[in-house]
């Protein structure tokens, strides 16, 4: 009897630690990414886009959150690491046509992409008088 109760508190105790220890893996983290080419509410429908279609199919939903700042190029994604890579991360975003930091964009999707999402060296982005980081109403 002695035994059974033992091996009994020995399995709950086991059970309670390893549940513990799958909680504290699967703290979300955040990152912030620049993007040279994400300054128009276009690209930043795209690329959302994108990335919940990623989320759903390949990451088992790792990616919580996301915001943009357009004006800097910037996008701020909280993810849980043990579901998803930050260079699986930044690699979608390459697939969908826009820089990942480094990283440049995949250039068959980039050619693609609307006017207002090209570099702005090639005459993307935001135009004088004409904002595009704005939501269209």
């Amino acid at each position: 009897m002695k035994k059974a109760i033992v091996i009994f508190l020995m399995l709950i105790i086991g059970f309670f630690k390893e549940g513990k220890s799958q909680v504290m893996a699967a703290k979300p983290q955040w990152i912030v990414i620049k993007s040279s080419n994400l300054h128009c509410w276009d690209c930043r429908e795209l690329l959302d886009k994108y990335l919940v279609g990623e989320n759903d199919q390949n990451w088992q939903n790792g990616m919580l959150k996301r915001s943009y700042n357009l004006i800097a190029g910037e996008i701020k994604i909280q993810f849980i690491p043990d579901r998803v890579s930050i260079d699986e991360i930044r690699t979608a975003l390459n697939n969908a046509g826009f820089d990942a930091d480094s990283t440049k964009a995949e250039p068959s999707v980039y050619a693609k992409l609307p006017p207002s999402c090209k570099y702005i060296t090639e005459g993307g982005g935001p135009k004088k008088g004409q904002p595009c980081h704005l939501q269209p109403m």
